[in-house]
């Protein structure tokens, strides 16, 4: 009896072994998988932000991005550039961003509903944009209304558009433009290829071409002051890092980048 009992046992503890060994193959696993969770919680992915912003800040938000991500690590900043008419229909029209920035506060008016409270973070002047050293002795913007003159403008409905018809419409000056552009980038385009004379830029932008066109100053008393409100967006899927951005526009570093691309105090 006591062999019998003794085998009993000694299979009843084969038998436990067995379905033990499986079981550990499981908790070994599970395991695993938490130190693989623990590791991948250490290196969280980035918050990736669209911004909508006028073109007339191309540059110099790629600079200001680059050093925002440098500052933020756990954030990406992607810019769309265009027009600040297009960007408010994109933004009526529900488009997946998180911050917008205009070229004035009327455009960012009109879509009031959709974003937060906004913050000019700058501010813009015109100037006139001739070909590299002025081969038609342009001088002001009297002489922008010679008809043996090519002068291309932005259409008006886009904000350096209406600056232009603001300006012009002060001085009584009948413009005929050879075309009308649907940024003021297409409008500076137009000049640095020759296809026109002179054209209404801002300040900025003609900066940004300095072998390809001359700026002629327009008297402040003549001039239009451009506004640039920045403002969150209402959908925004990552709204606390959207106001951080648009905050952070207002810092004295970001400031810097703005002055030192020409753009003025807000």
């Amino acid at each position: 009896m006591s062999q019998l009992f003794t085998g009993r046992r000694a299979a009843a503890a084969i038998v436990t072994a067995a379905l033990l060994v499986p079981l550990a193959a499981c908790g070994g696993n599970d395991d695993k998988k938490d130190d693989g969770a623990k590791k991948s919680g250490g290196s969280a992915a980035k918050t990736e932000l669209t911004v909508l912003a006028a073109s007339s800040l191309t540059d110099v938000f790629k600079k200001a991005g680059a050093v925002y991500e440098k500052e933020h690590s756990g954030t990406k900043v992607h810019f769309s550039f265009a027009g600040s008419q297009e960007l408010a229909a994109q933004v009526r029209e529900g488009a997946p961003a998180d911050a917008v920035v205009t070229a004035d506060t009327k455009t960012m008016d009109g879509i009031k509903v959709d974003v937060g409270t906004p913050t000019v973070i700058a501010k813009n002047r015109l100037v006139i944009a001739t070909g590299e050293g002025n081969p038609k002795k342009i001088g002001g913007l009297k002489d922008l209304a010679d008809s043996k003159l090519k002068v291309v403008l932005a259409a008006p409905q886009v904000p350096v558009g209406r600056y232009s018809k603001q300006v012009l419409d002060a001085q009584k000056l009948n413009v005929k433009p050879v075309s009308q552009e649907p940024n003021v980038r297409a409008v500076l385009s137009k000049v640095e290829l020759g296809e026109a004379d002179a054209g209404l830029v801002y300040k900025t932008d003609a900066a940004t071409a300095p072998k390809k066109v001359d700026a002629v100053d327009i008297p402040d008393a003549q001039n239009a002051v451009a506004s640039y409100p920045a403002a969150t967006l209402s959908t925004s899927q990552h709204a606390a890092a959207a106001a951080a951005f648009v905050k952070w526009l207002s810092t004295p570093e970001a400031q810097q980048i703005l002055r030192q691309a020409g753009f003025q105090k807000p």
